[in-house]
């Protein structure tokens, strides 16, 4: 069977001259890439490596913010937990649901 596909192919390719075929597009990808500055080139390869650190990674911690931001809104709106307002905002944005519930054990305890 796989000498009937070779047959095919070949019988396919022949008379056909992959050099002068393949000639024009090697020199089409030779004067874009001569024009292509090497500064530029670095540059859109740190903003490819960028974008997916900020995609894989930050992606979390932004959730988690939004998470602690909702948290504190509903601890300190809904069940009042009479937290410091700005101090105990900043940590459940900063931190998440884990600064607040630090938070929350430290006013259990007394401590703040």
């Amino acid at each position: 069977m796989n000498t009937i596909i070779l047959d095919i192919v070949s019988d396919f390719a022949k008379g056909v001259d992959f050099n002068s075929a393949a000639q024009p597009v090697a020199e089409a990808a030779g004067n874009v890439i001569s024009f292509v500055n090497p500064t530029i080139l670095i540059a859109a390869v740190i903003l490819i490596a960028v974008t997916i650190f900020l995609l894989f990674f930050l992606k979390k911690i932004i959730t988690n913010s939004i998470l602690g931001g909702i948290l504190w809104l509903i601890s300190t709106f809904i069940f009042h937990a009479e937290l410091p307002l700005i101090p105990s905002f900043v940590v459940s944005v900063i931190f998440g649901p884990a600064g607040l519930g630090a938070l929350i054990i430290l006013k259990f305890f007394g401590l703040i």
